[in-house]
């Protein structure tokens, strides 16, 4: 299989207008063929949605969500115009993005707004920890950039798996929702509060509380 290289992604990325990840995969998927590339992300509808992600997104609306009187959550989606806010599809999406953050914790909504010291800090620990379990140095630094994904699928809303269906993150999520509703839809900010949060207490898995809801 061919090796996917950073100047191919740049070139589908500038073709169709889909995020690094998006292009990569497809390229891994369609061995690195480009025409095939950019065939399989008009078919998932990504390059479509990509091509609206450029449009000025300034209305939607601010969501809330509750789980059980201890974890809340708003949330601001938005949209390119104050129609959407009537529509089925947007509402119930601004829902599950609350529900994704009341239960997956994340820190931040995508991956750009990750402050870099925090990034090397990552990196540093990584590579110490790599180091200590005793792996070869010629290939720690590959071992750490796999390693700061999984960080970023950690603290990042849009990289994270949705909890309703794992098998897709909510940015796969936000770019299907694109395509359908036919608007740029941005996530731009959150707030998460948990009851008694930076209180000594007892440590409870809430995330699993809130998948058990949707079962």
């Amino acid at each position: 299989m061919a090796k996917v290289s950073a100047s191919m992604v740049k070139e589908l990325r500038e073709m169709t207008g889909a995020g690094m990840l998006d292009c990569k995969n497809a390229l891994t998927e369609t061995d690195c063929n480009m025409d095939n590339a950019v065939k399989l992300l008009r078919e998932k509808g990504i390059a479509k949605a990509a091509k609206k992600s450029g449009r000025i997104a300034s209305e939607g609306m601010v969501t809330s969500y509750v789980h059980g009187g201890r974890i809340g959550v708003l949330v601001e989606v938005n949209a390119e115009t104050d129609f959407v806010s009537k529509n089925e599809e947007f509402v119930q999406f601004t829902k599950d993005v609350a529900m994704q953050i009341a239960a997956a914790n994340p820190t931040y909504v995508r991956i750009e707004d990750v402050p870099a010291e925090a990034v090397e800090k990552e990196k540093e620990i990584l590579k110490t920890q790599a180091l200590n379990e005793g792996k070869p140095e010629k290939i720690i630094d590959k071992m750490v950039e796999g390693r700061i994904s999984k960080f970023y699928k950690e603290i990042c809303l849009l990289e994270q798996p949705f909890v309703k269906n794992p098998d897709i993150t909510i940015g796969e999520l936000l770019t299907e929702k694109i395509s359908k509703i036919g608007e740029n839809l941005s996530i731009r900010r959150f707030s998460r509060y948990e009851l008694g949060e930076g209180i000594e207490k007892k440590e409870e898995n809430f995330a699993e509380e809130v998948a058990k809801q949707l079962q």
